[in-house]
């Protein structure tokens, strides 16, 4: 497998059109200006040869733990660390632990080096990464600390169930799974989230009643609207909605809000300043000639900072059309079903692990001489299913795509057609997409349709 992934790494990264396409295409003029283009070229041509080294590294890292028997040296210091308070390897519930925690540390401090790099030098060479280091520190602890808190109850709990669970333990699990999987999104918006970033209702005015109408007029069950401070970590936008039934809510980030923009706010603080130092000069005296000149150079300047620096994010006719596309996920039961099929996959994982998990060649093949479940949970879903796990994502990016042309649709029918194009084109530039894309590679790796081919579907005729 890793000779695959390598390949496929060399084969995504030859396939991608950052260094061929250097001019805006005829297809996208009026769309995107030229500066606007090459930094959205040279912003993807950075993300590409990182994913490509980083790629490279995890598969050579991957690789070299197989070969050198790095998952039973950690095993054996787990047995250690229990054997140093009193415990055996009988204790197989609480070694997993150990066992779980030690492999979250090493991988957190071995990502650590891609992960500062991808924040304060990639994302910070093109003007997105708002994080401090300290921040970002603080971050990357609570996230740690979070994960591992939610992980070990989960894991334990999963791996009892296969102990006690009998012949058809695999039922249970799922079920225990699913049950997780409802919880955790349950309590996700109201206690987790709030850990990292900072939401606060969407103020009384005018988008807020029009947001409030557009969900009541297709009976959709919003009970709270947030606005979440995304732009303490990047300048990148975003809006989603989440929640079960009747208790549905709506968060918008503030990147994504023309008027809430914190980019937009310092470019008019900036205006204001200029503006006061011009009116001082003014007062102190300076000729009518003298003036006219500096009007003249001043707004000269003006015309060319305001073109340099457009204001981010969308109008709140734009922001209404990327809620009916987010709302018509919702009415088209795009979530409903993507839970559907990831249930149903998550039962046929667990019946064929059920049929795997006490082969001793397995176990042997990785050097275990006995058969620890979580080991085996490990080598099953992560070496045996990886095959199958590139199918599928495949085919869920493709049934993706799918359900991104029907939202786009069902905005269209709500008549925001040329609002959703317009808001679409203007989050391309703000997220410096790069619009030109290889067919192949973005089938297979794009989850959302490239936009011009989502233009190209709001153009087209009932």
């Amino acid at each position: 497998m890793p000779e695959v992934c390598l390949w496929h790494s060399a084969w995504a990264c030859r396939r991608q059109l950052y260094r061929t396409v250097k001019t805006v295409p005829a297809s996208l003029e009026g769309v995107l200006d030229q500066e606007t283009f090459t930094k959205a070229r040279l912003y993807g041509l950075d993300k590409s040869i990182f994913g490509c080294w980083s790629s490279l590294y995890s598969q050579v890292e991957s690789t070299l733990i197989l070969i050198f028997g790095g998952i039973p040296f950690l095993w054996t210091v787990s047995t250690d660390t229990i054997g140093y308070f009193g415990y055996g390897p009988d204790y197989e519930i609480m070694l997993s632990i150990v066992f779980m925690l030690y492999a979250q540390l090493y991988s957190t401090i071995t990502s650590q080096p891609w992960s500062l790099y991808s924040t304060f030098v990639l994302e910070e060479k093109h003007g997105f990464n708002k994080q401090t280091l300290p921040f970002y520190i603080k971050d990357s602890i609570k996230k740690l600390v979070v994960g591992m808190a939610l992980a070990m109850p989960i894991t334990a709990l999963l791996i009892y169930i296969i102990k006690i669970g009998g012949d058809y333990f695999f039922i249970y699990c799922w079920l225990f799974i699913f049950a997780v999987s409802l919880v955790l999104i349950t309590v996700y918006a109201d206690y987790i989230a709030p850990l990292f970033d900072k939401f606060t209702p969407l103020p009384d005015g005018d988008l807020r009643s029009r947001i409030e109408a557009l969900a009541a007029s297709i009976d959709f069950p919003l009970k709270k609207l947030f606005v979440v401070e995304g732009s303490k970590r990047s300048a990148h936008s975003n809006a989603y909605f989440y929640g079960f039934f009747k208790n549905k809510r709506i968060v918008l980030f503030d990147t994504l809000l023309e008027d809430y923009s914190p980019l937009n706010k310092k470019e008019e603080e900036e205006k204001k300043q200029q503006e006061n130092t011009e009116g001082k000069e003014e007062h102190e005296g300076k000729t009518e000639e003298k003036k006219e000149v500096k009007d003249s150079t001043t707004g000269k300047k003006g015309e060319d900072e305001e073109k340099k620096h457009k204001k981010q994010g969308c109008n709140d006719d734009e922001i209404l059309a990327v809620l009916g596309h987010e709302l018509g996920h919702w009415k088209l039961n795009h979530n409903l079903k993507n839970l559907i099929i990831s249930n149903v996959n998550t039962f046929l994982c667990f019946m064929l692990f059920a049929m795997l998990f006490k082969r001793d060649d397995l176990y042997l093949a990785f050097g275990f001489t006995t058969k620890p479940i979580i080991i085996g949970l490990i080598i099953i879903f992560q070496f045996i299913f990886s095959p199958y796990h590139v199918i599928l994502n495949f085919l869920m990016t493709v049934n993706s795509r799918r359900f991104e042309f029907q939202a786009d649709a069902f905005a269209k029918s709500l008549k925001m057609a040329k609002e959703l194009k317009s808001s679409l084109i203007k989050l391309n530039k703000d997220n410096l997409g790069f619009p030109v894309t290889d067919w192949l590679y973005s089938s297979w790796n794009y989850s959302h349709p490239p936009l011009l081919e989502r233009l190209k579907g709001l153009e087209k005729t009932d």
